[in-house]
């Protein structure tokens, strides 16, 4: 089982993201050294959207990038930039090659698994259904989360009532198309993405008032996904479970979340990783790489928890690690 070549693309920039990129790279290479696509690094350039510079300067960074196979992919943000870093994931499609097929992956993520194995239909896009009932938070006096979805599917034309998942209850969050923009994929980057801008900068520029009181900032990507991915006739149930958020991949997010909830597969992927002397010297320009991988805070936050009991909400894993004084970003 597997599916027709398809390239990946990640965002890469200096800081956080360019040491994330390498991992990333590290981790396909490692466990799924049968990938015949593409891996792009896509990286903003300067320009007004940004205060300073944002792209990958580091020599050490970008010669690992290279040698781990990865190709950086400069792309300009004429829409969003500072005050919009998740808008990088919706720009950087437009410097994709166009007609082939791809996946978008969160830089924080960790493949875990062969990927080639994942039977993508890219006819029928999707996306991350790990993810929490984020968004729309309605208020007592209303729009409910009916009223508020229905807007937006009826600015851009589209079916509300076959978005809808009819086997949970009316106004419960998981009733409603949502997803976790960690991952997505699509037939062609240029189209999806350019679909992607379109309805984004709808929402943001004149907001359906149903959204009045809503927060767009973070939320403007994974409110604007689900609407492109129905769009397209994709949806909730187009990838089978337990390939991508499952056996392949695992978008940790942060590293002191990872060692804390994870499982040991993917804490043995990252350690395998980091182990090689020529990637660890680069590595360790990142302090909590440094800290929670080779100097091993990360197995102190681990013992902390019982990952077969974990605390419900992301929320309250963060708060334990922190009172502990092991968090880090």
């Amino acid at each position: 089982m597997g599916s027709k070549p398809f390239n990946i693309v990640i965002v890469g920039q200096s800081g956080r993201l360019q040491y994330e990129a390498m991992l990333f790279a590290a981790s396909l290479r490692h466990c799924s050294p049968d990938f015949d696509g593409r891996l792009f690094i896509a990286v903003p350039q300067p320009g007004p959207n940004w205060r300073g510079n944002p792209s990958i300067r580091d020599a050490d960074v970008l010669a690992t990038l290279e040698q781990l196979g990865a190709e950086i992919l400069p792309f300009e943000n004429k829409v969003f930039g500072q005050e919009y870093p998740y808008g990088n994931k919706i720009e950087a499609l437009q410097a994709m090659p166009r007609d082939e097929p791809f996946v978008f992956f969160d830089t924080d993520t960790l493949i875990t698994g062969d990927l080639m194995s994942v039977p993508f239909d890219f006819s029928r896009p999707s996306a991350s259904l790990r993810r929490e009932g984020t968004w729309p938070k309605p208020t007592l006096y209303g729009p409910g989360y009916t009223e508020i979805w229905r807007a937006l599917y009826t600015r851009f034309g589209l079916d509300f009532d076959s978005s809808l998942d009819l086997s949970q209850p009316d106004e419960y969050w998981q009733r409603y198309l949502y997803f976790n923009a960690g991952f997505f994929y699509g037939a062609c980057p240029q189209v999806f993405g350019a679909r992607f801008l379109e309805y984004a900068q709808s929402v943001q520029n004149d907001l359906p008032p149903e959204l009045i009181g809503q927060e767009l900032n973070p939320w403007l990507d994974q409110v604007v996904l689900p609407l492109v991915i129905h769009s397209f006739g994709g949806g909730r149930d187009a990838l089978p479970t337990g390939y991508l958020d499952g056996d392949v991949s695992c978008h940790y997010r942060l590293l002191p979340m990872l060692y804390a909830r994870e499982s040991d597969r993917v804490v043995e992927v990252l350690e395998q990783i980091c182990a090689p002397n020529k990637i660890k010297k680069v590595l360790k320009g990142s302090d909590p790489i440094k800290r929670m991988v080779y100097q091993g805070r990360g197995e102190k936050v681990r013992v902390m928890f019982d990952r077969d009991h974990l605390p419900r909400r992301e929320q309250a894993i963060r708060n334990q690690i922190k009172k502990a004084g092991f968090w880090m970003r």
